[in-house]
């Protein structure tokens, strides 16, 4: 019998545990299901953000690919990048760690080096936790807040038939990185994917440009693949999704690494996940004022296939025009698919 994925577990675990009313009187204005909750905040203007995330050692790092200030950063990045795909500002942070023998105090020094280095990049007070000992591994759990203006937040629900679909970066280069350092056969990665991999940075200024100037329907950021993500908005809009390989941005670095590897960068771009980058969906009228306002703030902006209807789904469409059904898959935290991740 086939081990339910770990969003059917998520809507076995929590959905309809807490009635609506309960949940609108607390000020709850989007719950479990989301990149992060929407909540309402006094006065009306804004609305708070609220998001956590887990990494586990032996899950989501290992030693061999992961520096211990590297964990520290990519464990905030995670939580700030789901900010972002909300079209949030990151504002505060609480780090709980559970600290295991092996771990000295000078590594879990490392550790928040990483964590306050991404929480200054991106402007987000570190201003609490907790710390306790772990008998074997090492846990560390972050919580972030965030606020956007009221009504703005962008939801991987927001998108209908006939939107554009695009992207705010290059995507794969992570996966490469990560199956550099894992498969010590293959070739070197450069420096750049490596660097991808161990400290992937949020784009919270895309998201921000995206929920500001009213462009963003739907939006999610890549962290489990770009397939998984798309899947996740088809299926909270009910549309079907068609990806256009051919215009899919391929970094020139991932490409020659591909090439040296034997191995097609499509399938790092699909299933490898953690780029933090963000797939999502604008108004096919707003795509010549959304390029030029990404144009103008020195960001990348990648259309890349549009939104039809029909039952959910998601088509890669080749350079021939066939298109080919792009399998729900992505990292699974409790199949442990595709190597680390979170």
């Amino acid at each position: 019998m086939a081990h339910p994925d770990e969003f059917a577990l998520i809507r076995a675990w929590t959905e309809g545990r807490q009635r609506a009313d309960f949940l609108s009187s607390r000020g709850v204005v989007t719950g479990i299901g989301d990149d992060t909750a929407v909540v309402a905040s006094p006065g009306g203007e804004t609305e708070w953000l609220l998001t956590v995330d887990a990494m586990a050692e032996g899950v989501h790092f290992r030693p061999e690919t992961m520096g211990d200030a590297d964990v520290g950063y990519k464990a905030m990045a995670s939580c700030i990048s789901d900010i972002a795909a909300m079209g949030g500002r990151p504002l505060h942070a609480l780090v709980t760690v559970c600290v295991p023998p092996s771990w000295t105090p000078a590594r879990t020094q490392a550790l928040y080096d990483g964590l306050y280095a991404c929480a200054d990049r991106h402007g987000v007070a570190i201003i609490g936790g907790d710390t306790t000992a772990s008998r074997a591994d090492l846990v560390i759990s972050v919580t972030v807040t965030g606020q956007v203006r009221a009504g703005r937040a962008i939801l991987r629900s927001g998108a209908s038939p006939g939107q554009k679909v695009f992207l705010t970066g290059p995507i794969g280069l992570a996966a490469a990185g990560l199956y550099g350092l894992l498969h010590p056969e293959a070739p070197r990665p450069p420096d750049s994917l490596v660097r991808a991999h161990r400290r992937p940075e949020p784009h919270v200024r895309a998201g921000l440009l995206l929920s500001e100037q009213g462009f963003g329907r739907a939006l999610n950021d890549i962290s489990d693949g770009l397939a998984c993500e798309a899947w996740e908005i088809a299926e909270a809009s009910g549309v079907g999704m068609v990806l256009r390989e051919e215009d899919l941005p391929v970094a020139g670095e991932l490409a020659a690494y591909a090439r040296r590897c034997g191995r097609s960068p499509l399938d790092w771009m699909l299933y490898g996940g953690e780029d933090y980058a963000l797939v999502g969906t604008i108004d096919a009228a707003d795509e010549d004022e959304a390029k030029r306002a990404f144009r103008e703030a020195g960001l990348p902006f990648f259309l890349v296939g549009e939104t039809v209807s029909g039952p959910p789904g998601v088509w890669l469409e080749t350079a021939t025009g066939k298109r080919v059904a792009v399998a729900k898959r992505g990292y699974d935290h409790f199949r442990g698919e595709d190597g680390e991740g979170g």
